[in-house]
């Protein structure tokens, strides 16, 4: 087993320990209802109106853990567990995707930049493993082809370190707000940091991922040679 292979293994174990680590904290928090009363649904519409966006819809999804904020609708979804719940895990939640929202009024430019590498992502994502085996298969006549799916899988790993801040800028928006807004107590403000923290563990594992599976593929082309 090469060590660009075993590095994928030691990091897809790390991720499905941070992911569960998470499910516990969020399921911990989720039973904690905080002081204020507010749901998920009305955090995230006070805060939209404490920074003066008018123009952003809350709205409901289903599934778990599936919240996001569209950019390009400028919907705010927020899932079951986190639209109606008053607990303080949907506060935290539905705060960090208002930060999108709010990257998004004022411009942030790592937000921008990730939105425009989505098409790109999407369809590097669906067919990198095929031009890179295809590319494999045909070195010796169109060696080129291999250099474009290294470059697909860069733009993977590119889409997840550029994640990185927009997450965690996003989440501090998130508990600044929480805190100056009074919605949550001290304690309370604790709790919701460590739910955003391991949250945000999984979007750094993803991009460790996707530096793997960069540096794994590289390797084929020296294994070839």
């Amino acid at each position: 087993m090469g060590l660009e292979l075993l590095l994928i293994i030691v990091i897809a174990i790390a991720g499905m320990i941070v992911q569960g680590r998470l499910q516990k904290v969020f399921a911990k928090y989720s039973r904690v209802m905080f002081h204020g009363g507010l749901t998920g649904r009305e955090v995230a519409e006070k805060m939209l109106r404490d920074h003066g966006i008018r123009d952003v819809r809350v709205t409901n999804v289903s599934g778990h853990l599936t919240d996001h904020y569209n950019p390009a609708n400028k919907t705010l979804n927020l899932s079951d567990s986190v639209y109606n719940s008053n607990s303080v895990a949907a506060a935290a939640v539905a705060a960090h995707e208002c930060g999108h929202a709010v990257q998004h009024a004022e411009g942030y430019a790592f937000l921008k930049m990730r939105s425009a590498l989505v098409p790109i992502v999407q369809f590097s994502s669906m067919f990198a493993q095929i031009v890179i085996i295809l590319g494999l298969v045909m070195m010796n006549v169109f060696p080129s082809l291999y250099w474009i799916g290294i470059a697909m899988f860069f733009m993977i790993f590119l889409f997840s370190a550029i994640t990185l801040p927009v997450e965690y800028n996003a989440s501090a928006r998130a508990l600044a707000w929480l805190e100056r807004s009074n919605t949550l107590s001290t304690v309370e403000l604790d709790q919701a940091r460590t739910t955003l923290r391991w949250a945000a563990r999984t979007y750094l594992v993803a991009a460790l991922s996707a530096l793997a599976s960069l540096v794994y593929y590289l390797g084929f082309r020296g294994n070839n040679e």
